[in-house]
């Protein structure tokens, strides 16, 4: 699988580039090799890591916002040690609950013995 171009060029496994044609990028998932002329391979490389890195940038989130995430993501972890906490207690009491009625039957039945 080979897709011609003037400038661009690509290529799947096992195909040879052209002559003075060098790899730009690798894009796994296509499975293809993008391949540029000698001294451009280098230019489209850093014009494409530039674009990556500019709509990374514009995608992050504000300071302010990256703040109010940050207070969520505590409120959910001090919400999730309240409920392991709540039903530690609950099933202690529970626990403690059945010690008792255990001893309760035990003790009508068979009455105070020592």
């Amino acid at each position: 699988m080979a897709k011609h171009g003037i400038l661009r060029y690509e290529l799947g496994h096992g195909a040879a580039p052209r002559r003075g044609w060098r790899l730009a990028w690798y894009e796994p998932r296509r499975r293809v090799g993008i391949f540029f002329p000698a001294p451009l391979h280098r230019i489209a490389r850093a014009v494409r890591e530039l674009k990556w890195r500019m709509a990374v940038a514009l995608r992050a989130p504000t300071r302010e916002r990256q703040d109010v995430f940050d207070l969520q993501r505590d409120h959910r972890e001090q919400q999730k040690l309240a409920a392991e906490f709540a039903r530690g207690y609950l099933r202690g009491w529970q626990e403690c609950i059945e010690a008792w009625d255990e001893v309760g039957k035990t003790l009508s039945e068979g009455g105070w013995q020592n």
